[in-house]
């Protein structure tokens, strides 16, 4: 029995988490005890490179960091897998 991808359709209404990784580092916990106020964490993630979106911890896609009035945003640059964009539900298109 083979099964149609319509016939997940159902599915569509399950709720995901996604999230953007901006990047990583390894600290000394003495270090992090250390933070405060204005304190600066480098992480791993050069300026220039895209972020890592992810759903349910799973890396879906890149991206990069947009700005509309008070809010960030994400714009998607790239699928995982090569898979196109189109199709999103509740994703905004920013021109």
């Amino acid at each position: 029995m083979t099964i149609q991808p319509s016939s997940f359709d159902f599915l569509k209404d399950v709720d995901v988490r996604l999230s953007v990784e901006l990047g990583r580092t390894e600290m000394k916990l003495r270090e992090v005890m250390g933070l405060g106020e204005e304190s600066i964490v480098m992480l791993d993630r050069l300026t220039d490179e895209l972020l890592d979106v992810m759903v349910n911890g799973k890396i879906v896609a890149k991206g990069e960091i947009v700005a509309r009035g008070n809010r960030f945003g994400l714009r998607i640059v790239e699928m995982a897998g090569g898979a196109q964009t189109g199709g999103l539900a509740g994703v905004e298109t920013l021109g």
